[in-house]
């Protein structure tokens, strides 16, 4: 059955999740907006995302450092929730190194898509358009092949989008979830900065 985005927004007023988590949801239940919600919560995922958007406020946290063991690669990452005591959790201070360990390997650009600026994206979607009318895709069809490869694009370059490097089956925004349900506090990775000896001084933190 095809997801389609009315399907994926329905689930997300339902239930507060993110897109990428209703989207999967959503195949996983062979379309079934109920068992999604139902799946959702099994997960922790609808829970989390609720924490996530009730505009608690974040000031605590910890600023994870990660250094390679040959000193030539760097990481430094800023994520916050909402009190001293979860900061200093073991459960907490494993997730942001993971989350470090993640970005020094993977060197993402930005934290999630909506960081990326509209002139990167707007200049990466011309290619893709190009590109599918130079392979001989349908006009009527060239959007959705665009949207398709954007969804790759975005993997690429925004830590929220990427596959976690020690484990295939979750995306960082899955971890997220997963965490906020574990530690019952809004968790929020800010920003941060890779440093790697020698690399060009044009590319970008978030």
């Amino acid at each position: 059955m095809e997801i389609t985005a009315k399907m994926v927004k329905d689930l997300r007023d339902a239930t507060g999740a993110g897109p990428l988590d209703c989207k999967k949801a959503l195949e996983v239940t062979g379309g079934d907006v109920q068992k999604a919600v139902d799946w959702l919560r099994e997960k922790g995922i609808a829970k989390a995302a609720k924490k996530l958007g009730a505009g608690r406020e974040m000031k605590d946290g910890i600023v994870q450092v990660y250094m390679h063991h040959n000193k030539r690669l760097g990481v430094v990452v800023e994520i916050n929730c909402e009190t001293d005591f979860v900061a200093r959790t073991e459960k907490f201070q494993e997730f942001a190194y993971n989350i470090a360990l993640h970005i020094a390997n993977l060197a993402p650009k930005y934290v999630r898509r909506e960081d990326v600026p509209d002139a990167l994206v707007q200049a990466e979607r011309d290619v893709q358009r190009r590109r599918a009318l130079d392979e001989g895709k349908k006009p009527e069809f060239v959007d959705k092949v665009v949207d398709g490869r954007m969804d790759k694009f975005y993997e690429e370059i925004c830590l929220m989008e990427q596959v976690f490097i020690k484990d295939d089956s979750q995306k960082i925004s899955e971890m997220l979830s997963a965490a906020v349900a574990d530690l019952g506090e809004s968790i929020q990775i800010r920003r941060f900065s890779r440093f790697e000896l020698g690399e060009s001084l044009d590319g970008g933190d978030a």
